[in-house]
């Protein structure tokens, strides 16, 4: 864990110095933290533990794609990030899950993700479609934890997800709508902060 806090506190100083340097510098830094968390509490000895590693490195991936200011690298890591996500569900079907409250947590978030979406498309560009697809497995990704929660799964499987979703809100703003320290002061401790409570629901 303070391996993270500190690649993270760097992460910010570097990003308001406006240091891709930097960045560079820190950011792996900070998703290795959670990465060897996860990896250290894993036992492998089941379908979540391999799953929710998965599910990490994939986000490892997805925050070192995200340094380069490139288009390109940008939708690679929406992508990684997108199946990071993807292997987070698949994890969190492995602890059971309540059909119903999953169904109904899925129909109540359909309409903040319609509304990011609104604020969201009109900046996208040629990466619409890529924009849909995330918010469409996000919302699905935070409607499996509360319906693994009502299943008795750890707290950390539905308080990670919905951290993670609101980070989400700050990386989209800023690449999409608006850029502002702002967006990275509040968005990148609040999603370092969902790896590593995501990572701490792997049985030790």
């Amino acid at each position: 864990m303070g391996i993270t806090a500190l690649g993270c506190l760097g992460l910010l100083v570097a990003e308001r110095r406006q240091s891709q340097w930097g960045s560079w510098l820190t950011k792996p830094v900070a998703a290795l933290g959670f990465v060897l968390l996860g990896l250290s509490r894993a036992r492998y000895q089941s379908a979540y533990d391999y799953a929710l590693v998965v599910g990490l490195l994939l986000c490892m991936g997805g925050d070192v794609l995200l340094i380069p200011k490139r288009r390109a690298a940008f939708a690679a890591g929406i992508l990684s990030f997108l199946l990071g996500h993807v292997a987070f569900v698949v994890a969190f079907l492995q602890l059971g899950v309540s059909k119903t409250v999953g169904a109904l947590a899925f129909c109540l978030l359909l309409l903040p993700a319609a509304v990011v979406l609104r604020w969201l498309l009109p900046h996208a560009g040629n990466l619409r479609g890529a924009v849909m697809a995330y918010v469409v497995v996000i919302t699905s990704m935070v409607a499996m934890a509360f319906a693994a929660a009502a299943h008795s799964a750890p707290l950390g499987v539905w308080l990670g997800a919905v951290m993670f979703y609101f980070s989400d809100l700050a990386v989209a703003r800023e690449r999409f709508v608006q850029s502002a320290f702002i967006n990275r002061l509040w968005g990148t401790p609040l999603y370092f902060s969902a790896m590593l409570v995501i990572a701490c629901t792997l049985p030790q």
